[in-house]
């Protein structure tokens, strides 16, 4: 039975995967998928990802990895996936016993992450269509190593929308193969980071208003928000929560800026407008990370550019270097 139940689990998680790549397909084909762009410890991520198929003791190859300090400008979650893609990818295509090595290393300006691995290779004739959607290695001599053929093409995809490039290599079939993906370096952060908060001032409590029509993100926020320690009052739109300023006096406001009827940067222009809400300290909710999306948060009157979802640590230095006690 528990044999059983574990290869029903594992094929649901296949599945799972697969629909969830068809549908980044999907929404990269049509424009609509968003990007929570962010200042990125590559090396780290690329450790933590890679930690996931080392302390698989099942996986029965040798996996090294190698990295530099290097910063970029990405989205976490999407790093992830195109690191897991290429490295399965890595695994199906080795045999037992074969060889994987992921490398990260800073050159010029570009972060390089490469992918080697000892396994069957790719063969001249596929090589330069590897990255096209619905094309894969022939499966007549292992048909185990079947799929959809769509993790790389959405690799490519995800790679280029953060304005980088993934080239393959192969000497030829058996004699393994190589990804390498190029993005840009940015400065490491230490001049835009908060210095710790310290224990006493993490206690004031500050009165903050959350303007955010999604149910579940608002109950999420709150709970943060009231662990450490903070009054939150809650409105799902920017009328209600405009009437909870007049009323409570917040000194804190997280608004989303995709709100209904009232957007929220016609939100922060009526608050900077009144009294009360000069001194405030405003904080943009959003799902967009862009220098454009940031700039475009100051000039409506937001201090602080915030995207989902949001660090609670982070969020707590922001409020409470910010605002006095």
């Amino acid at each position: 039975m528990s044999r059983a139940y574990g290869v029903i689990a594992r094929q649901v998680s296949h599945v799972t995967h697969l629909i969830n790549d068809l549908l980044d397909i999907e929404r990269l084909v049509s424009g609509k998928i968003r990007l929570n762009r962010q200042p990125l410890d590559m090396a780290q991520a690329v450790r933590q990802g890679v930690a996931t198929f080392i302390g698989d003791a099942h996986l029965d190859r040798r996996i090294d990895i190698e990295t530099e300090p290097v910063w970029v400008d990405w989205d976490a979650e999407r790093l992830e996936q195109v690191l897991s893609n290429i490295v399965t990818n890595a695994i199906k295509y080795t045999p037992p016993g074969g060889q994987i090595h992921v490398s990260l290393r800073a050159e010029g300006g570009d972060a390089i992450l490469t992918v080697d691995d000892t396994g069957v290779g790719i063969s001249p004739r596929l090589l330069p269509y590897i990255f096209d959607l619905y094309v894969q290695a022939d499966r007549t001599l292992d048909r185990a190593r079947g799929g959809l053929g769509i993790g790389l093409a959405l690799v490519r995809r995800l790679v280029e929308l953060h304005g980088g490039t993934i080239v393959a290599s192969s000497a030829g079939e058996g004699q393994g193969s190589r990804f390498t993906v190029r993005t840009r370096l940015i400065p490491a952060p230490d001049k835009f980071a908060l210095a710790p908060v310290p224990q006493e001032r993490r206690a004031v409590r500050k009165r903050v208003l959350l303007i955010e029509d999604n149910k579940d993100a608002r109950e999420m926020l709150r709970m943060v928000l009231e662990l450490a320690g903070h009054v939150v009052y809650e409105a799902s739109d920017g009328v209600s929560g405009l009437e909870l300023l007049t009323t409570e006096r917040p000194d804190v406001g997280i608004i989303d800026i995709g709100l209904p009827s009232m957007d929220g940067y016609q939100v922060a222009r009526r608050i900077r407008d009144l009294p009360h809400g000069r001194n405030m300290l405003l904080l943009a909710l959003t799902g967009y990370g862009s220098p454009a999306d940031v700039r475009r948060s100051e000039e409506h009157g937001f201090d602080h550019h915030l995207v989902k979802p949001v660090d609670p640590d982070f969020l707590a230095r922001v409020i409470h270097q910010t605002v006095g006690p």
